[in-house]
């Protein structure tokens, strides 16, 4: 067995190790889904917003009763908090933004005809306690065209289709504005729903599909920095404990061995015996 003290130790090395695992499960997203017309028919919303959290809907949002509802019990949880507040009124807010844009828009190539469709996927990402994604992800017509990841504030043109949105990688204002929506405000409101929500989600089995950027990345590394060597060194540390434990059983083996070859086999009483007799045999000579 190892030594009580040994084996504490690397117990509380390999709790911290499990509970390290723990916070690096613990990751969850947010997205709005919004769909933005510029032209709509009586009585048919010109903005729908769907939104979901780790992909389970939890609110729904159009401008034609311009309410945000609930969904599920995600959403009722949540509905008395400052956050719902600020959320309904910045969902009226960017959809009224978007808009706005959708004029300087062309129809996707394959669409034959009517005017553009605008879809906004915003996304934003929390893990252990902090904010670790922000991304938007444009498309026309359903087709993605253009994603900005808003933590890096990175353009990627994908597919655009001819329909000017390219053009939007270049206005540092318009790129600073998604960028407060998802880094600042997305986050925040995230932040406050994930107080009322920590009992009813799991962790992601996987990552969301947001941008990678260079912060996470960097925080990916810093934390496989502390864990690998962590591993090691308990590794190392059972490699001594069991070690000087072999060593002090051997150790404490050779010294019965030796007392008990030195209490059998001592020469000189071995001589002292054989001189004895041989004294014994002389004196029963009868020549002698």
């Amino acid at each position: 067995m190892l030594p009580t003290s040994h084996a504490t130790r690397l117990l509380l090395l390999i709790l911290q190790l499990i509970k390290l695992d723990k916070t690096l499960g613990n990751a969850h997203s947010l997205c709005l889904d919004l769909t933005i017309k510029s032209q709509s028919r009586p009585g048919q919303p010109w903005c729908e917003v769907q939104g979901s959290v780790d992909t389970k809907p939890f609110l729904h949002y159009d401008t034609d009763s311009n309410e945000v509802k609930p969904l599920g019990l995600l959403g009722k949880e949540v509905t008395a908090t400052k956050a719902w507040t600020e959320l309904s009124q910045t969902l009226a807010e960017v959809g009224q933004e978007l808009r706005m844009m959708l004029p300087v828009l062309k129809p996707h190539k394959n669409k034959t005809r009517g005017p553009p469709t605008l879809q906004a996927e915003l996304c934003c990402r929390r893990e252990a306690e902090r904010c670790t994604g922000a991304s938007w992800q444009f498309s026309v017509d359903r087709h993605t065209a253009l994603l900005l990841d808003a933590m890096n504030m990175k353009w990627t043109v994908i597919s655009p289709g001819d329909t000017g949105i390219e053009e939007w990688e270049n206005d540092q204002v318009l790129a600073e504005y998604f960028r407060k929506t998802s880094v600042g405000d997305c986050n925040h409101w995230f932040q406050e729903f994930l107080e009322h929500w920590e009992e009813r989600l799991e962790p992601e089995p996987t990552a969301p599909t947001l941008l990678s950027s260079d912060n996470e990345q960097s925080t990916d590394l810093q934390l496989m920095a502390w864990v690998i060597p962590s591993i090691f060194v308990s590794l190392v540390l059972i490699g001594i404990t069991i070690r000087n434990h072999r060593r002090s059983r051997t150790t404490q083996g050779g010294s019965r061995t030796e007392e008990h070859v030195s209490t059998f086999h001592n020469p000189s009483d071995s001589e002292r015996s054989r001189n004895h007799v041989h004294r014994g045999v002389q004196s029963q000579d009868p020549l002698t």
